[in-house]
């Protein structure tokens, strides 16, 4: 064989176990998960969160938790895991470890930044960030999770008055109360639709004592006037309606087509919004 193929064989062998020794020694260096200290899964997960990596973050702050329940990073892992899970959007995963949080933790001193992510998650769960898109009416959306951040944000300022997170909370909680009437109050006209004009008027009863401050208490008046012509009640209706003249002397339903002033029906007890099958039925189909 020519001297100068015996060297670059050679040379090529010589490479090719470097590379091998090389990555045999990468591994035996790498350490399982098994074999990782609480400060070393701790700082991987940080390193995650900075890099906004949230399902590696999420991942080991898990792994830690349960491989080191009541360790020095315990309490840390579990507030870093709620901020992971609402930064990827795992918003009912965010409440429920928020919630055990607190559950675990009543008295720790970051609780009011725990019940902020926790409504925080809920106000993005009801899909309050598409109001702007006006993709449709988020009154007449299921208010649950409107509930739910309200609830929360409602328990933070009244806890944690001084919080650092008390004014946002304080906007968000006005703008979901008046959130809260207005679906009160589509539910009612709802009801009168249905000709449940009972059911109609404790909604509009409900927003006039328990959101008496937002917008919707006008509209609220309306529907229980409707309510009560439907019931036949004209007595109650006119009290009603001296109400919602001194409070609203423009609103909509007072003023009729010719511009004469009046109460106007918007669902006419004779023209309900059922179909024949459920008249029949009873409202069973």
């Amino acid at each position: 064989m020519p001297l100068k193929a015996l060297n670059i064989s050679n040379i090529f062998r010589l490479i090719t176990f470097s590379l091998i020794l090389i990555i045999l020694s990468g591994c035996a260096g790498r350490l399982a998960d098994d074999e990782k200290s609480e400060q070393q899964l701790y700082q991987e997960a940080q390193r995650a969160l900075d890099k906004k990596r949230f399902i590696t973050a999420i991942e080991r702050l898990q792994f830690l938790e349960s491989r080191f329940p009541f360790g020095e990073y315990g309490e840390q892992a579990q507030l870093e895991l709620i901020y992971a899970y609402h930064s990827n959007n795992q918003h009912e995963q965010a409440r429920a470890a928020a919630s055990r949080f607190i559950r675990l933790n009543s008295d720790h001193p970051q609780t009011d930044y725990v019940l902020y992510l926790s409504g925080l998650s809920a106000w993005v769960a009801g899909r309050h960030s598409l109001e702007g898109l006006k993709l449709t009416d988020i009154s007449q959306r299921d208010p649950g999770a409107t509930r739910e951040a309200y609830a929360d944000f409602n328990r933070l300022i009244t806890r944690f008055p001084n919080s650092d997170y008390a004014p946002d909370a304080q906007q968000r909680l006005r703008y979901l109360k008046n959130l809260l009437a207005a679906q009160e109050v589509y539910i009612g006209q709802f009801y009168l639709r249905r000709s449940a004009p009972i059911a109609a008027i404790n909604r509009g009863r409900g927003v006039v004592e328990g959101y008496r401050d937002t917008p919707a208490v006008a509209d609220a008046l309306a529907v229980m006037i409707e309510g009560y012509l439907h019931l036949g009640d004209a007595e109650q209706a006119n009290e009603l309606q001296k109400l919602l003249v001194a409070l609203q002397p423009n609103h909509p339903q007072l003023t009729n087509k010719k511009g004469k002033k009046g109460f106007v029906q918007l669902h006419p007890a004779d023209k309900p919004d059922k179909t024949l099958l459920q008249i029949l039925s009873f409202d069973l189909f």
